[in-house]
C-alpha cells in the first residue's frame, strides 16, 4: 500500500474512533474493507491514539480563535494524523507530512479546510523546529 493511500485510510480509522469510539484495530478492519492491512496505516492510527492528549495539546495550542470542539471531525483528524507524523514520523520531513495533509484535506474536505490546515500545520512545524 502506498502511504498516501496508508494516510487515507488512517484518516478514515481516526475519524471512526473520534465518531463511534471504535478501537484502533476495528476502526483499520473497517476502513481497510477487505484489503490486507499495511505497517505504515497501523503505525499511524495506533501511534495517533497512543499520542492523542499530546497532539490535541500541540494542536491547540497553535488555533487562533478557534478550539478543538469547534472542529469539523475532518479536519481535526487530518490535523490529528498530520500533527502525528510531525511530531513522531522521524522517517518523513515535515513538508512532505503538510503536503500529504493538504492533498488528504483537499479530496475529503475543501479549498477552505486545506488553507486553514496549512496555515495550523506550519505553525506547528515552525515550533517544532525552533525546539
Amino acid at each position: 500500500m502506498k502511504r498516501r493511500t496508508a494516510r487515507e485510510k488512517a484518516l478514515q480509522a481516526l475519524f471512526q474512533m473520534d465518531m463511534n469510539e471504535a478501537s484502533p484495530e476495528d476502526a483499520i478492519r473497517n476502513a481497510l474493507d477487505g484489503q490486507e492491512s499495511d505497517d505504515y496505516l497501523e503505525k499511524l492510527v495506533n501511534g495517533t491514539a497512543t499520542h492523542l492528549a499530546e497532539i490535541d495539546a500541540m494542536i491547540s495550542r497553535h488555533l487562533e480563535n478557534w478550539t478543538l470542539d469547534r472542529l469539523a471531525k475532518v479536519e481535526l483528524n487530518i490535523l490529528r494524523l498530520a500533527a502525528y507524523e510531525l511530531m513522531y514520523a522521524e522517517d518523513v520531513p515535515a513538508n512532505v507530512a503538510i503536503n500529504e495533509a493538504l492533498e488528504i484535506a483537499k479530496r475529503f474536505a475543501d479549498e477552505k479546510s486545506a488553507k486553514f490546515i496549512n496555515g495550523v500545520l506550519n505553525q506547528m512545524k515552525d515550533s517544532i523546529e525552533s525546539k
